[in-house]
């Protein structure tokens, strides 16, 4: 036995048709297609568990102030809420846990990744009336209160001083302590070892952050090959994205053909190679022999 259990397959592929969905409408609802993924992850997660972590959500942007200010007082009040009188927080041992990548058991746990703690901060926030959006910082996730104009369309000469004076950063991974300037640098180049530039600032899609979340789901399954069927189903989940990387294409082949599904991953790697074959000929040639070396294990 090892939890959590993924669903069976006409619930698996109703989440993913709804998935699909969503992911292509006008205004994608965040918190929705994260709950999707959790119940493509865990099959206990139902249409009435699913409802309980939106009204919880509900809840806890009603125990915010009314408009409590600018930007900063925003940032303070969900750190005072969230982080002091809830323990939302992160851990290093959190990176270890699947669960961490899961909304509905962020929740529960009030602990996970810095991105989908950042997506409780955002959806309480959104709720209630704040300015916020998710900034993808190389190698941690955090939360931006303010103005949402891409940073890179600062007036020529403007500096991260100027940006700071109108955003506020919170880390809802550190129980959404406010970071300066300063902070944000410290955590970027700790992360990458490069300086903090405005471009990194820019406010993250959700679609975008729905893919970094499933970027998660893969990296802590491919440490684990006995949970390949993770890996598989982050990877297609990823492809009913309408943008994604073309190379998650030959990543499904090469999962289903470790898994066994010998046929499928042929087809699969077939069709990449057609796309590969447009720019890059040789590699398509080395997908085509993969190909017929998955093929021949079905003799």
């Amino acid at each position: 036995m090892r939890p959590p259990y993924p669903p069976p397959p006409e619930r698996s592929a109703d989440l993913r048709r709804r998935f699909a969905e969503e992911a292509r409408s006008e205004r994608p609802d965040l918190s929705l297609l994260c709950l999707l993924i959790g119940a493509e992850a865990d099959g206990t997660l139902d249409e009435a568990g699913m409802d309980a972590a939106q009204i919880e959500l509900d809840r806890l942007a009603g125990q915010l102030p009314f408009r409590p200010g600018g930007p900063r007082s925003w940032a303070v009040a969900l750190c005072e809420l969230l982080g002091e009188r809830y323990g939302f927080r992160g851990s290093p041992a959190d990176y270890q846990r699947l669960e961490s990548s899961l909304l509905h058991r962020v929740l529960l746990r009030r602990h996970g990744l810095p991105i989908l703690l950042s997506v409780v901060w955002m959806e309480v926030a959104r709720r209630a009336g704040a300015p916020v959006h998710g900034v993808a910082l190389p190698g941690h996730f955090v939360v931006g209160f303010g103005p949402t104009g891409h940073p890179t369309t600062a007036p020529q000469g403007a500096s991260l001083g100027d940006f700071f004076q109108e955003q506020v950063l919170a880390d809802p991974f550190d129980g959404g302590r406010v970071l300066t300037g300063p902070d944000a640098e410290v955590l970027v180049v700790g992360a990458t070892g490069a300086a903090l530039e405005p471009s990194m600032l820019s406010p993250a899609e959700p679609l975008d952050v729905v893919l970094r979340i499933l970027n998660n789901v893969r990296a802590w399954a491919a440490t684990r090959p006995e949970r390949s069927d993770v890996s598989l189903w982050a990877v297609e989940l990823s492809l009913l994205l309408p943008s994604h990387p073309a190379r998650l294409r030959y990543e499904r082949a090469q999962l289903l053909v470790q898994r066994g599904d010998f046929l499928a991953g042929a087809v699969e790697l077939e069709a990449y190679a057609e796309v590969v074959g447009a720019v890059d000929e040789p590699a398509a040639d080395r997908v085509r022999k993969q190909a017929r070396a998955a093929r021949a294990m079905l003799n």
